[in-house]
C-alpha cells in the first residue's frame, strides 16, 4: 500500500491552517485542481476536478476523524467511480502540530492499489509527492497571501 507522507512549515498559526484546512469550501483555494465543491455536509462532500484535458471528474470523500486543531482525516469513496479501477482504498490526513506564528502541516495520502496500478506503486508514489507537494504550496498561498 503506497503511503506518501509530505511535510512543511507555513508562516501562519495553527488555528488559520485548521479554518482552511477543515473547511471543505475552502478546497479549491489550495488543493490541486480541484475547480469546486459540491454537496458539502457534516460527514462529506464531492470535489470536482478539472483534468488536464478539460473534462470534469467528481470524487466523493467521507470525513473520518476532525480533531480541532490537529488532525484532519477523510477517506475518498470509491465504489462506482473512476478511480475504482485504480483504487481499493484511499485515505487523505493533514496533520498540524505549533502553538507560534508558524504551523508545520504534514499532508498524508494512504492508498491500496487495485489493477494496473499494483504493478507500478513507483508511478502512483511519484504522481502522489507532485501532488501533496502541490497541495501544501497552495496551502502557503492561502495562509500566507
Amino acid at each position: 500500500m503506497p503511503t506518501v507522507s509530505r511535510t512543511r512549515t507555513v508562516q501562519a498559526p495553527r488555528d488559520a491552517a485548521w479554518n482552511l484546512v477543515s473547511d471543505p469550501h475552502h478546497l479549491p483555494r489550495w488543493w490541486p485542481k480541484v475547480q469546486r465543491v459540491e454537496h458539502v455536509g457534516a460527514h462529506g462532500w464531492t470535489k470536482v476536478f478539472v483534468t488536464d484535458r478539460g473534462r470534469t471528474v467528481r470524487a466523493d470523500y467521507t470525513l473520518l476523524e476532525a480533531r480541532r486543531p490537529e488532525r484532519l482525516s477523510w477517506r475518498q469513496e470509491l465504489e462506482g467511480s473512476p478511480f475504482e479501477r485504480l483504487l481499493e482504498e484511499a485515505v487523505t490526513d493533514v496533520v498540524l502540530a505549533g502553538d507560534g506564528p508558524s504551523t508545520e502541516v504534514t499532508v498524508v495520502l494512504r492508498q491500496r492499489l487495485r489493477g494496473w496500478a499494483r504493478f507500478a506503486p513507483f508511478l502512483v508514489r511519484r504522481a502522489t509527492r507532485r501532488l501533496l507537494d502541490d497541495a501544501l504550496d497552495g496551502m502557503q498561498r492561502c495562509l500566507t497571501g
